[in-house]
């Protein structure tokens, strides 16, 4: 729950997780069966992009024992305890540990946004940069809308090694080097209407929709190494539902009731989702079912299901018209993003920076 607001701060999370579609064993966390796929990180070498046609360099082993002090930059120390923060952080929102045959990739990755903070929180000081205490407390009350409770909020920062103080500090700083990020990217000019009609004509395949399926569900989750007896109770309290659905029974209601997914809140809702985002049972009923449909049983890793079909959407290409805006707002954003690392480079060449490991 480190703040760092900073957007390559997240990265190391990124790094960390994998395929999600699949088993909840393979993420370590209780995935949905309506999780996409996530997209698999870079592997190369920060700072060290592969040439044309030729794969990454494999990273640079890092020890199994650290020294206190990991690296330096313009003198200032990163300590080992910073990166086993860090590490720590990404783990507990991965919901796994860190891979061992990945651990060079991420480790290395890790510290250079060390580096790269500490670089970012330099030049913000160099600048004279005032954050204010109404800024602080904004930003920290923020950090504790995403718990639902008080004694959560705590816990969690408890269990970072962290005090309330120590979340201001380093809000202060965080809050910094935003405000630094978003003048050096503020006069930037946006992207014209010209700019977002080439990038439409370059890239017709990202415009193209799949067919869609739309459906609710209700999920009695089962564990599939649950015994013969366990799984008979499972399929006779699925069996009462469905029951229900099938006499009129309110389907969302019935979902609020029964349903043990993170989608029983909005009625079992899980939208609209195209082929290869669900797996593949619960796919194969929810494309074939009519609007308003009730399924029979429906078994997949999580348990059983009862699927309720809704709306269908045929394959579409989004006319330009309809995607500028969204065009617009991917190539201010690439921009920025190119901007920001522009001047992370042109810090790192004035910089003296030591890596120890």
């Amino acid at each position: 729950m480190r703040l760092k607001v900073f957007v390559l701060a997240a990265l190391a999370v990124i790094a960390l997780t994998g395929c999600r579609k699949g088993t909840a064993a393979q993420t370590g966390t209780a995935a949905t069966p309506g999780q996409p796929a996530a997209a698999a990180p870079s592997t190369a070498t920060p700072g060290k992009p592969a040439a044309p046609g030729q794969p990454p360099a494999p990273p640079k082993a890092v020890p199994a024992q650290l020294p206190d002090v990991i690296a330096r930059v313009n003198g200032e120390d990163i300590k080992k305890a910073d990166l086993d923060r860090m590490i720590h952080n990404m783990e507990g929102r991965a919901g796994q540990p860190v891979p061992p045959d990945r651990r060079d990739e991420i480790y290395r990755n890790a510290i250079d946004q060390l580096i790269v903070y500490k670089l970012l929180t330099q030049e913000s000081k160099n600048r004279g940069i005032k954050v204010d205490d109404k800024e602080i407390d904004a930003k920290i009350a923020e950090v504790r809308q995403r718990f639902p409770t008080q004694e959560a909020f705590d816990q969690a920062i408890k269990q970072r090694g962290m005090t309330t103080d120590s979340m201001r500090t380093d809000a202060r700083v965080d809050l910094g080097v935003a405000k630094m990020m978003d003048a050096e990217v503020a006069a930037m000019p946006g992207p014209s209407d010209a700019d977002a009609k080439t990038f439409y004509e370059k890239n017709p395949d990202q415009f193209k929709q799949p067919e869609q399926a739309c459906a609710s569900h209700i999920l009695v989750r089962v564990d599939p190494n649950a015994d013969a007896a366990t799984k008979k109770k499972k399929r006779t309290e699925i069996d009462s539902v469905l029951k229900q659905a099938r006499a009129g029974g309110d389907f969302a209601k019935l979902a609020q009731q029964h349903s043990q997914d993170g989608s029983a809140a909005q009625g079992g809702s899980l939208g609209c989702f195209n082929r290869g985002q669900m797996v593949p049972e619960f796919e194969k009923v929810a494309f074939e079912l009519k609007p308003n449909q009730i399924s029979d049983i429906v078994t997949t890793q999580f348990g059983f299901h009862i699927i309720k079909g809704g709306e269908r959407k045929p394959g579409r290409t989004v006319p330009f018209e309809e995607a500028a805006d969204q065009i617009k707002n991917y190539l201010t954003m690439q921009k920025k993003q190119d901007r920001q690392q522009a001047f992370i480079d042109e810090l790192k060449k004035k910089a003296k920076i030591e890596v120890l490991v």
